[in-house]
């Protein structure tokens, strides 16, 4: 029996540490769900940039 595990990351102004938490939990073969709330420090964009490179990394951008 195989189990797929996605992991949701709630994010706002974590664009220093958003690119090692995604390779955290792909490095464990995860999917990974970026929700961003509306971070004015570009933490959207660069999951944006991850999800772009690795199909296994979506974003969810909230907006207030």
């Amino acid at each position: 029996m195989q189990t797929e595990v996605l992991v949701v990351v709630p994010t706002y102004n974590e664009a220093d540490n958003v690119s090692l938490i995604a390779a955290a939990v792909r490095r464990h073969d995860y999917a990974l769900l970026v929700v961003d709330d509306g971070s004015p420090d570009g933490t959207g964009r660069i999951a944006d940039d991850l999800a772009a490179a690795d199909s296994a990394i979506a974003v969810l951008h909230r907006h207030s």
